[in-house]
């Protein structure tokens, strides 16, 4: 399993990570921690809207400020607003961000 440094990375004012959206999922949630065959770690988000208007993109953005407790204009897609994989930015502390999202969508 890819460790904390690898999933997210620490950026003036926040942080970033990579994220592969599913839209029409059946439910709005984060399913965890998953690496590609590259090694490239993201985070695996699924939403129950179709990608129509960025629509899966605005629950996408609700989605990650609610479970990190930020209002959601500290939430944006940085890249990839068309795409399955999306690199998002979260502003706020680095440290409590990165700990919410490390545990976000954790398994027991």
């Amino acid at each position: 399993m890819a460790d904390l440094q690898s999933r997210i990375r620490v950026i003036p004012g926040g942080v970033s990570l990579a994220l592969r959206l599913t839209p029409r999922g059946g439910r709005d949630a984060l399913e965890g921690w998953e690496t590609d065959a590259s090694g490239r770690a993201f985070l695996k988000a699924r939403v129950r809207v179709a990608p129509e208007d960025g629509r899966a993109n605005d629950a996408l953005v609700e989605l990650l400020a609610r479970a990190l407790d930020v209002p959601r204009s500290d939430v944006a897609i940085s890249s990839g607003a068309k795409a399955r994989l999306k690199i998002v930015t979260v502003k706020g502390d680095p440290e409590h961000l990165a700990r919410r999202l490390e545990t976000s969508g954790s398994k027991p």
